[in-house]
């Protein structure tokens, strides 16, 4: 399969199918993807759909997650990974860059660039990880304008209501909040950086029928819990969000910290991706057979020796 192919497309749009995945029993698990060969790879590892992180996508860029990075630039990698994996995806929109017509208009761009669902969150800019201290949150009503406004402007995307609340203005802040943005319009609601299972099974007891998305970032406030533990409180989402981009960059640094210590590559060979493996994840092959006049590449058997 390959995205030029116009018949190995979905037929549905990716809100539509991010909906009928919510619909199905068990909690829908959302692995992190920063860039299109991690959705190659989650897909392969049999995920049904993703997740695309702010913090993940700006640290790849060398940046911050602080709100620096523009709709745009949000844009290219949601097309990136849409295209490589054809899976619907979850887009972190930050705060949706503005007020209401700003958030308009990333509803709208990212749903033409291919996202399932979207979620906004209620702090101000300049925005942190939701598992920092010290957030900024926006006035409750300014919010829900906010998801009112992705609601008008969506065709078939998936609007999930973030509140970082919980922190500053406890459970009691965090559920009243959660309430008033499903009236305005939110599809599901995500209550940021939770720290115990009996915070987590509390917010979901008083948000009965409403489909709740969990966190499980490491190195943040909430304890190491599995998708069925969270199932179990009441959560019909989890995301993984920079897990995929911390190995990675781990694995990246050991690489480099080789070539600085050693000269080259050849201590850490055994560890990369071959280049047979690489040609079946991105499917080199099926492209290659849309052209004829493409002659098939042959894999080298393996590295020559000296």
């Amino acid at each position: 399969m390959t995205y030029l192919v116009a018949a190995d497309l979905p037929r549905e749009s990716a809100g539509r199918r991010f909906r009928e995945l919510l619909k199905r029993p068990g909690i829908l698990q959302l692995p992190g993807a920063h860039n299109g060969m991690a959705a190659l790879q989650a897909k392969a590892a049999g995920f049904d759909a993703l997740y695309l992180s702010g913090a993940a996508m700006t640290a790849s860029m060398g940046l911050p997650d602080l709100g620096i990075i523009t709709v745009d630039e949000v844009a290219f990698f949601v097309r990136q990974i849409v295209r490589a994996a054809g899976l619907p995806l979850l887009v972190d929109a930050d705060t949706g860059y503005g007020e209401a017509l700003n958030v308009m208009h990333a509803t709208r761009v990212f749903e033409d660039a291919g996202a399932g669902a979207l979620h906004l969150e209620d702090q101000i800019l300049p925005k942190k990880c939701g598992h920092l201290n010290d957030k900024k949150i926006a006035d409750a009503h300014d919010m829900a304008a906010k998801v009112a406004a992705a609601s008008k402007a969506r065709r078939d995307l998936v609007i999930i209501a973030r509140t970082d609340a919980a922190a500053s203005e406890g459970l009691d802040g965090a559920v009243a909040r959660a309430k008033l943005y499903v009236e305005a319009g939110a599809d599901a609601i995500f209550p940021e950086a939770l720290n115990t299972a009996e915070m987590f099974r509390a917010f979901a007891e008083r948000m009965p029928g409403v489909p709740l998305l969990a966190n499980m970032t490491e190195f943040g406030k909430t304890p190491f819990f599995t998708a069925a533990e969270f199932e179990a409180m009441g959560y019909a989402m989890v995301i993984w969000p920079v897990s995929s981009l911390r190995v990675a960059n781990k694995a990246q640094a050991e690489l480099y910290a080789a070539i600085a210590r050693d000269g080259g590559t050849h201590k850490v060979v055994e560890r990369m991706q071959t280049r047979a493996e690489l040609y079946a994840t991105i499917a080199l092959h099926d492209y290659e057979a849309l052209d004829s006049s493409i002659v098939q590449t042959i894999v080298p058997a393996g590295m020559p020796q000296r």
